[in-house]
């Protein structure tokens, strides 16, 4: 099979705190390490009640020091928020810690709501729309040769490799005109998905960094060793996300039994939505599920995400996976 790969949103369970988050985002990524696992990557968001990653850079640098081979990374940071300079300088500087396995994906919302956008307050004429300029003005303080008086340091020369995430087609377009891998959060936006890959495919343009289109699919799984098990564990990340996009956003919640049978039409519309790109049961229904998303998009990658409640049931979770794509 292709190359699997660990996202990770640090999530806070109820019941618990940011510093146990952090132990147990650690523990996730070395559990991938050892099971071979491509890359670890962290998203930024801000404001999440559930989520602790939001000083992505500072919780990278936790996780590079507790590691020693796997590819870790942002995916990503939300550059709207940021500086170019400051995202140079601070991936600059884990790749001199972590020379060779440091890895930047950018995304362009500001993965918050826009009351906390706000208040990140990068300047007051901030827009999602300079998200172009700002990528190419980003890998130039990286690149060998910059073109601008300032100098980001660490960072210059350091040409730590860029991805352009999205969810819409916006995204595929500026990874293909600039030559860039490209990841597609289908794990919770899939409804661009096949739009997306094939403009990205079909306009993309060979650079420095990528001679072909890679594409890196998001993709939502639940194994345990039955169905009615993983099932059972993957309603932690179904009320997590019903909550949110219903405005209620709260902490990961524990599993409850028949979710599903408890929530009316819109919210089981909203669920069958997202589950089109996710594998939830055992692993042979799950292999089957991974085997047929990958056979219909094509996927170079998939970005594998598992919100359970329980982390040694999440660990279990990335095992079995891990196992299945070892069976080819």
């Amino acid at each position: 099979m292709i190359p699997f790969s660990i996202l990770d949103l640090s999530p806070i369970t109820e019941g618990s705190d940011a510093a146990q988050s952090f132990r147990n985002s650690l523990s996730l990524a070395q559990h991938g390490e050892k099971l071979g696992y491509e890359r670890y990557w962290l998203a930024e968001h801000h404001g999440m009640p559930g989520i602790a990653s939001a000083a992505t850079a500072v919780l990278l640098a936790y996780i590079g020091a507790g590691t020693s081979t796997i590819r870790i990374g942002a995916g990503g940071v939300m550059l709207p928020n940021h500086s170019p300079l400051v995202i140079a300088e601070q991936f600059g500087t884990l790749e001199s810690l972590y020379p060779g396995r440091i890895d930047l994906g950018l995304g362009r919302a500001p993965g918050s709501d826009q009351r906390t956008a706000r208040a990140l307050r990068r300047n007051l004429e901030s827009d999602a729309d300079q998200f172009p300029q700002d990528v190419v003005e980003l890998m130039d303080f990286m690149s060998k040769a910059p073109q601008q008086p300032v100098r980001a340091v660490p960072g210059a020369g350091l040409e730590v490799p860029v991805w352009i995430l999205g969810s819409s087609t916006f995204g595929a377009q500026l990874a293909a005109h600039l030559g860039l891998p490209y990841a597609f959060a289908s794990h919770f936006a899939p409804q661009q998905l096949m739009q997306a890959i094939q403009i990205y495919r079909e306009t993309f343009k060979p650079s420095a960094q990528l001679q072909k289109p890679y594409v890196m699919l998001g993709f939502n799984v639940f194994v345990a060793d039955t169905d009615e098990e993983a099932e059972f564990r993957a309603t932690s990340w179904q009320q997590a996300f019903v909550n949110l996009r219903s405005g209620r956003p709260g902490r990961l919640p524990p599993p409850v039994e028949n979710y599903r049978q408890k929530v009316g039409p819109a919210e089981n519309a909203l669920l069958d939505s997202v589950l089109s790109c996710s594998a939830v049961g055992s692993p042979v229904k799950v292999r089957e599920g991974v085997q047929a998303f990958i056979e219909r998009t094509g996927a170079d990658e998939l970005m594998i995400t598992s919100q359970v409640f329980d982390h040694v049931a999440r660990l279990r979770s990335y095992e079995l996976l891990a196992g299945l794509r070892k069976q080819g």
